[in-house]
């Protein structure tokens, strides 16, 4: 089994990976997991080093993130530096760290750094968006074992407020694109 260096690991800890893990680093190693499961690494955020769902952690049609989400709380927890109410903080601390990436993507896109000019893509931002839903959606089934149906509430609560209740109506706004200028 493969030691991890900080740069592998998104908490930076160090030593051997997980028990019956093979991380996956930024230079696309592979991994396997206890199941026998084997996949391509990804290189950044919350998923790096983790197993990826596979078939059993998806719905047949891969529409329904969840089983995901439990999979990737689950290695998580089972590898976790901190425990209680420090480990759940940390876990929501690590959304902020998500956005900043966001922010430093956006950053790079734009060229809005003349020390480094145009340094990464309007892909990267929607990858490190990505990385920011499915880091507050582990946040969330770490708080909550009903997750899905918290959000589920949460989501049409905003809808209605935000759309007047209808999927096209409007409530002093409008749900179509903002307009450029």
């Amino acid at each position: 089994m493969p030691d991890r260096t900080a740069d592998d690991d998104p908490a930076g800890r160090t030593g051997p990976t997980p028990a019956g893990h093979t991380g996956a680093d930024a230079s696309g190693h592979t991994w396997t997991d206890a199941s026998g499961r084997t996949g391509a690494g990804t290189a950044g955020g919350l998923a790096r080093d983790a197993p990826p769902a596979g078939p059993a952690g998806r719905a047949a049609d891969g529409t329904d993130p969840w089983p995901t989400i439990d999979l990737l709380r689950a290695w998580l927890d089972a590898d976790r530096a901190h425990d209680g109410r420090e480990g759940l903080l940390l876990r929501v601390l690590k959304l902020s760290e998500e956005v900043g990436e966001v922010a430093q993507a956006v950053i790079g896109a734009t060229g809005q750094n003349p020390r480094k000019g145009v340094s990464h893509t309007w892909d990267d931002v929607r990858s490190e968006l990505c990385d920011v839903v499915i880091t507050a959606m582990v946040a969330l089934r770490t708080l909550t074992p009903d997750a899905r149906e918290v959000f589920t509430a949460h989501l049409a609560a905003v809808a209605d407020r935000s759309l007047g209740g209808t999927n096209g109506g409007t409530n002093g706004g409008s749900p179509s694109a903002p307009p450029t200028s």
